[in-house]
């Protein structure tokens, strides 16, 4: 699915109500991230902003009443017991004790450990598509809360909107950004969040800042410096994009992006990018487009 597509998509309940069909996940970008600390139980302590695009992966979910929960479809590299997907509707099920299950199909466009969020996004969209599936009731904090027990990124997802980010990365507040578009590009590696986080030479002290002051501030990736020393083709990919306009890895990586002046400039810049990598054209998403389903 392209970066067009995903904010236009027909809202996915239909007219059958045992079936949730082409609900979105979209991919976030960290516009900056800080390491400022790290909590006793080794936790670190961060602050970033996220910003949510127009385009990403898609689930279909369908009602069980025995309340078994399975995926019915491979994906690469993610078997069906790991899949944060399948987690979070245990989880949720579990939490509410509700009896009911589902059938959940994933289709995967974002490429996996691209510092995009994918898998964060798709355990978002799973708890609110199947809160509103379910009938569990969860408010939009609730599930908030719940998501946090799967991953620190799941939290801005179901908050549904650009958030400026602090503690492990689930206290939010919005954060009001201009439209953009912008270009993300794949370096072809998969770099694990975990490695990142636990290297020595990784920065862990840089100084807090205000959300009103990001606009002004010098903001950098803390793990890009670390990222990029384990990963060159990470430093490659980065050095290619910031020809055309300042380039940037996401989260802990490996995909970067720049942010550009048009439609136009993302598409000439994407086309040009060299055969071993993948670029895409992509826009901003004011809103989660499932976020009236919650409250």
């Amino acid at each position: 699915m392209d970066a067009a597509a995903l904010s236009t998509l027909p809202p996915p309940l239909g007219d059958d109500p045992t079936r949730l069909r082409a609900c979105p996940a979209p991919a976030k970008l960290n516009l900056f991230l800080h390491v400022v600390g790290r909590r006793a139980d080794g936790y670190h302590l961060l602050q970033t902003a996220f910003r949510l695009l127009d385009w990403g992966d898609t689930l279909d979910f369908a009602l069980r009443t025995d309340g078994r929960i399975r995926r019915t479809n491979a994906v690469t590299g993610v078997a069906e017991d790991e899949d944060l997907v399948v987690r979070a509707a245990s989880l949720l099920q579990a939490h509410t004790g509700c009896p009911l299950g589902a059938d959940i199909s994933l289709h995967k466009v974002l490429p996996m450990g691209g510092g995009l969020g994918g898998g964060s996004s798709d355990a978002a969209t799973t708890l609110i598509a199947l809160n509103r599936l379910w009938g569990t009731g969860l408010s939009r904090a609730e599930l908030q809360a719940l998501g946090l027990q799967l991953g620190a990124d799941v939290p801005v997802f179901v908050f549904g909107r650009d958030a400026f980010a602090e503690g492990v990365g689930e206290t939010l507040q919005p954060l009001a950004l201009a439209p953009a578009w912008y270009v993300v590009l794949s370096p072809g590696v998969s770099v694990p969040t975990g490695e990142i986080f636990s290297a020595k030479d990784l920065t862990r002290n840089t100084a807090p800042i205000k959300m009103a002051d990001f606009a002004a501030s010098t903001t950098r990736n803390d793990l890009q410096p670390v990222a990029c020393s384990r990963y060159p083709e990470v430093q490659r990919a980065i050095d290619w994009l910031n020809a055309s306009a300042p380039a940037m890895m996401t989260g802990s990586g490996a995909c970067v992006f720049a942010e550009v002046s048009s439609e136009a400039e993302a598409d000439r810049i994407a086309k040009n990018c060299p055969p071993r990598w993948k670029a895409w054209k992509v826009r901003s998403l004011t809103r989660h487009p499932l976020y009236e389903w919650l409250q």
